[in-house]
């Protein structure tokens, strides 16, 4: 049975170039770049190559680009060091959205714990918050600005470039979670006024536990792990030169392909969206224009979204769901919750995530699976059946 992977935003498999690149730094070119040896020094030119040519892409200065072992770890040192340099001028307000990662979140619940207020913007249910909303709620004690630049489960794209002038001409730092964005869609620091951001390696085809932050010339960036003087001292810990290298090839890659790759995965998308609403009593989660080419996430009411998850599997699909089952919670996800819909709703998410090796035939199964699972599980139902009594009113 041939395995079908449309969890991308989850990880992507290593591109072949990405793992060409990365293994002469594993086997011979070890040398730690901190270290005034030939092998080291050697080490020490890939790694600033490779920073180079990430900030290249991010149209950056090569001096403004951190490594750091992920999305979650760019996201706390980023967001933390804009709250610390603004209550050291007396401001500890923080604006940001109820549906972004919990890399950020959880991050601004410990500040709030620390005395900082943070003001979380509804979203619209289209899954986009806007600019003016921004406008409205920056105080003169406002520190920072963190909004994701397109989010994880629905796939919206935000108005990023309007969203950083709100920020700049207020004189507020603005951070983006581009974790999801970066490598799909085009990200360009100075067009869309983006003081720092995030990114992580294994959304675009590098490797897993690598990732960087862009933090502008002139902002001070926060030291949270300490130890040695790496990355300007500003991240203590030696340089996984071999993840560095592929993630700077893996993006040069994604970015030389993104035109081609987005036209592709707009059309599969399309087709698996257009598909899937011929299910009654289903729903499209986010704009459905303004989103990532890639991503399509789906409720159906009546079911549970692990149980589609398992049918799913059975069947060699691999896609997630909106609801938190892996990490063995009950709750509906965050951000379908965030949008609006009802928790008996919400359960019953499927998110499908592509990428440019995926196939139309892949379509094609999935679109002969997702029905027939979901009829299946409707027919186990006891809430689906009083539904179709009238019994209970339908929500979609």
């Amino acid at each position: 049975m041939k395995t079908i992977y449309v969890d991308n935003a989850a990880t992507t498999a290593m591109s072949d170039k990405a793992i060409e690149a990365m293994t002469p730094y594993l086997k011979e070119v070890y040398g730690n770049p901190s270290s005034l040896h030939t092998v080291g020094q050697v080490a020490k030119e890939a790694l600033e190559k490779a920073r180079a040519d990430i900030a290249e892409c991010l149209n950056a200065d090569p001096r403004e680009i951190y490594f750091t072992s992920g999305g979650s770890e760019a996201d706390n040192q980023c967001i933390r060091s804009g709250a610390l340099n603004g209550a050291m001028k007396g401001k500890k307000h923080i604006i940001s959205t109820a549906f972004e990662h919990h890399a950020v979140l959880h991050t601004l619940k410990k500040l709030e714990k620390e005395g900082f207020e943070v003001t979380y913007l509804d979203i619209h249910e289209n899954g986009l918050v806007t600019a003016e909303q921004v406008k409205e709620v920056i105080r003169p004690d406002t520190a920072l600005v963190t909004i994701m630049y397109a989010n994880n489960e629905v796939g919206t794209i935000q108005p990023i470039r309007e969203i950083g002038e709100v920020c700049k001409k207020a004189g507020v730092v603005f951070h983006t979670d581009a974790v999801q964005a970066v490598g799909h869609i085009p990200v360009d620091v100075k067009a869309d006024n983006i003081d720092m951001l995030s990114l992580s390696a294994h959304k675009f085809h590098g490797p897993k536990g690598v990732g960087a932050l862009y933090c502008r010339k002139g902002i001070p960036l926060k030291t949270f792990i300490e130890g040695g003087a790496q990355e300007r001292g500003r991240r203590a810990g030696t340089e996984n030169i071999g993840g560095i290298v592929a993630t700077s090839v893996a993006l040069k890659e994604a970015c030389a392909n993104m035109k081609a790759n987005a036209e592709k995965m707009k059309k599969l998308r399309d087709r698996l969206i257009d598909g899937l609403l011929k299910i009654p009593h289903s729903k499209l989660n986010g704009d459905r224009t303004n989103r990532l080419p890639a991503n399509v996430n789906m409720c159906f009411e009546g079911i549970e979204g692990e149980g589609l998850l398992l049918h799913l599997d059975a069947r060699g699909i691999c896609a997630s769901s909106g609801s938190a089952c892996t990490s063995g919670s009950l709750d509906p996800s965050h951000v379908l919750l965030a949008l609006g819909l009802p928790h008996e709703v919400a359960h019953g998410s499927l998110r499908l995530s592509l990428c440019e090796y995926n196939t139309e035939e892949d379509v094609d199964a999935i679109l002969k699976a997702v029905p027939e699972v979901v009829s299946y599980l409707r027919n186990m139902s006891p809430v689906w059946e009083e539904l179709e009594k009238g019994q209970r009113q339908h929500l979609i």
